[in-house]
């Protein structure tokens, strides 16, 4: 069992190296602009998944997950000739979903704040119903009494 440091060291090896292969290894012209957005390796350091987005529309996307996916041998082997490892770990690609994720927040977000701002227009023309205090005050106490 290797310990948490040495998998997350090989985690990043294991980054760099899929982004070398997929721009050197991979003679495929229609593989669009990938990155590699984060790896993750199992504790035994026997499985690595592999996050990565695609720039571009949703058919440049398919297109290079279909090639990303038919060349795994090849990038599990340029991997392997990285790493300093008895044993190549078996890699599995995910599409990371985080940026559009993070891009909806931001759009929900913004127009949030622009609502807010609207309110806050609208609440300083505003006044008040009835009195400034609608809430019943004790009675005070007179010293003549």
């Amino acid at each position: 069992m290797a310990d948490a440091a040495r998998a997350r060291k090989l985690a990043e090896r294991i980054k760099v190296l899929v982004a070398t292969a997929l721009e050197k290894a991979v003679k495929d012209p229609d593989l669009g602009f990938v990155t590699i957005t984060e790896v993750k390796v199992t504790a035994d350091l026997q499985h690595a998944t592999i996050y990565y987005t695609v720039f571009g529309d949703e058919s440049e996307k398919k297109r290079s997950s279909e090639i990303i996916e038919k060349n795994k041998g090849l990038i599990r082997r340029e991997v392997g000739h990285g790493l300093s490892i008895r044993l190549t770990p078996t890699i599995e690609f995910v599409v990371d979903e985080v940026p559009e994720v993070a891009s909806q927040l931001n759009e929900l977000l913004a127009e949030a704040k622009a609502r807010d701002e609207e309110l806050h227009k609208i609440a300083e023309k505003a006044a008040y119903a009835g009195e400034e205090n609608p809430y019943r005050e004790p009675k005070k106490i007179d010293d003549e009494d």
